[in-house]
C-alpha cells in the first residue's frame, strides 16, 4: 500500500533545502508519495521575526547549517542573489519579491503537476548549492526539465495564473497551521507533524509503522 505524507517547504529556507534532497530518497527508495506543498518565507510572512530573535540566533544558524550540510555532505553555500529582496543596512523588507515569489510559484505548479518534490530538489540545488545568478536565463526552466516537467508550460502557467498560485500557497500555510506547526521544513503525516531536517528518519519510523516497504525493484 502506497503510504502518502505533505512536505512543508520554503525555496528561501536552507533547512528546507538540507532536508529536500533526503525525503527524495526516501520517495524514491520506499513506496510513499511525498507532495510538495510550498509556503512563503517568514520574511513575507512574518518580516519582523528576525528581529525577535536573540543576538546569538543568526551565528549558531549559520554555524549548523554548514554542519548539517558537511555531514551529510551536501554542496550548500550562501544563495547568490537572496531569494529575498531585503536591504543589507537597514535589513527592511522589499514590498516587491519577484525571486521567491516566482521559484515559489513555480513549486506550486510543479506540486500540481505531481512533482513538486523534485522540482524543489532541483531548484534548491541551484539557489544553495552555488549557482550565481540562479533566478536568471535558463537555470529554473532546466530545474523544471530535470523533474520531468515541460518547463514552457510550467512557466506560462506561473505567469498567468500567479493569483490562483498564490491563494493555494496561502492554504498550504493554513493546513500546516492546521497541522499543528508553523515553521519548515515540516513533514505531515496522517495528522503527525514532523518540523526541521533532523526528523527524517523519525518520520520514516513512523512510517515503517505503518507499512512503509521498499518500492518494487529497488530492493
Amino acid at each position: 500500500m502506497t503510504l502518502s505524507a505533505d512536505l512543508y517547504f520554503s525555496f528561501r529556507s536552507p533547512y528546507s533545502f538540507l532536508s529536500v534532497g533526503r525525503y527524495r530518497a526516501l520517495a524514491e527508495e520506499y513506496d510513499v508519495d511525498i507532495a510538495l506543498r510550498p509556503v512563503y518565507p517568514l520574511a513575507i510572512r512574518q518580516p519582523d521575526f528576525f528581529e525577535r530573535n536573540h543576538p546569538n540566533w543568526m551565528a549558531y544558524t549559520i554555524r549548523d547549517m554548514m554542519r548539517v550540510a558537511q555531514y551529510h555532505s551536501i554542496a550548500f553555500g550562501p544563495p547568490r542573489p537572496d531569494p529575498i529582496v531585503q536591504d543589507p543596512n537597514t535589513r527592511a523588507i522589499s514590498a516587491e519579491q519577484p525571486y521567491i515569489r516566482r521559484v515559489t510559484r513555480m513549486g506550486q505548479a510543479a506540486a500540481r503537476h505531481g512533482k513538486g518534490l523534485v522540482f524543489a530538489h532541483e531548484a534548491g540545488k541551484l539557489i544553495w548549492g552555488g549557482q550565481e545568478n540562479w533566478h536568471e536565463g535558463d537555470h529554473l526552466a532546466d530545474a523544471l526539465s530535470a523533474a520531468g516537467l515541460d518547463a514552457a508550460e510550467v512557466v506560462a502557467e506561473v505567469e498567468a495564473q500567479g493569483e490562483e498560485l498564490d491563494a493555494e500557497i496561502a492554504a498550504n500555510q493554513d493546513a500546516l497551521e492546521a497541522a499543528g506547526h508553523w515553521g519548515v521544513p515540516t513533514l505531515v503525516f496522517e495528522g503527525e507533524p514532523f518540523f526541521g531536517q533532523d526528523r527524517i528518519e523519525m518520520a520514516q519510523w513512523r512510517m515503517e509503522q505503518k507499512g512503509l516497504a521498499p518500492r518494487d525493484g529497488v530492493r
